[in-house]
């Protein structure tokens, strides 16, 4: 990983959209402060398009998508995207799997939840479980006590042995059936919403985020950008950005929107900050 400073302005320039993790890239210390919110703000207005790409909960999405300044969002680490049309006023959604599979799905994640809660002394449902369409997820340190990083383990192989797909994120596990992930629906996001081809395209776009969930995003967009406790997984086999910032959390995602800001003509910074 090399500086924030490093990221030249001449690449800068060419980004268009802004990808961005929120729990613990956001936000800090579990809340979202008025200053990573007002930089979101700041980059709406200065015509980039902002899309959370996070493995929170449907239910938080569709409210992410109607009110925040965003053009869409993309959750539960790959199953669905949300854009809200504010001329039409419709939700516009897409999943990966169909009605019927995520029903299907839902029952064997059931079974494998009473299978990891009776395993794994200490592990708690994620208190959003409820408004999750296609996931099931673990809490492994926001509403309990922090597991030790062998019983992690256990849960995230207890998923892989059931066949399921588990993400590691800052605060949970995340486990579900389909071979998607954030990197596959933000692909879909950007063809369907924006008009984009991702491929040909990713040098328009930088991603933002801070845990191993987000390995798929950072390995595969050259302009990706870590908040500074990315670091806290360095050494291990997840991938890491090619950048970093200084800060931790929410500050260090204003200073990156702070670089992207700078490079904006004039005209368009001074709307940016109206």
């Amino acid at each position: 990983m090399r500086p924030l400073d490093e990221l030249s302005d001449s690449l800068l320039t060419q980004v268009q959209v802004v990808l961005t993790d929120i729990d613990d890239t956001l936000t800090s210390e579990g809340q979202l402060r008025a200053e990573p919110y007002a930089a979101l703000q700041a980059l709406a207005r200065a015509g980039f398009a902002v899309v959370p790409i996070t493995g929170r909960p449907a239910g938080w999405c569709d409210m992410i998508a109607r009110f925040w300044p965003v053009a869409g969002v993309v959750g539960e680490n790959g199953a669905f995207y949300f854009s809200y049309d504010r001329e039409a006023r419709k939700m516009r959604q897409a999943f990966f799997a169909t009605e019927q599979e995520r029903r299907e799905n839902r029952r064997k994640l059931d079974a494998l939840r009473d299978r990891i809660l009776q395993e794994v002394p200490g592990t708690g449902i994620a208190s959003d479980q409820l408004y999750r369409e296609a996931d099931l997820a673990i809490d492994v340190c926001e509403d309990v006590e922090p597991l030790p990083q062998s019983e992690v383990e256990r849960v995230l192989a207890l998923f892989k042995e059931a066949g399921a797909v588990a993400k590691l994120s800052s605060i949970h596990v995340n486990g579900w059936f389909g071979s998607y992930d954030k990197l596959s629906m933000t692909r879909r996001f950007a063809a369907d919403v924006l008009g984009m081809d991702l491929d040909a395209d990713k040098a328009r776009f930088i991603f933002t985020g801070d845990s191993p969930n987000d390995g798929p995003m950072f390995s595969f967009f050259p302009n990706s950008c870590g908040v500074a406790n990315v670091t806290d997984f360095a050494g291990g086999e997840t991938a890491l950005p090619a950048f970093v910032a200084s800060e931790r959390g929410g500050e260090g995602f204003v200073q990156i929107a702070s670089r992207l800001l700078a490079v904006r003509p004039s005209e368009i910074r001074e709307r940016a900050h109206a």
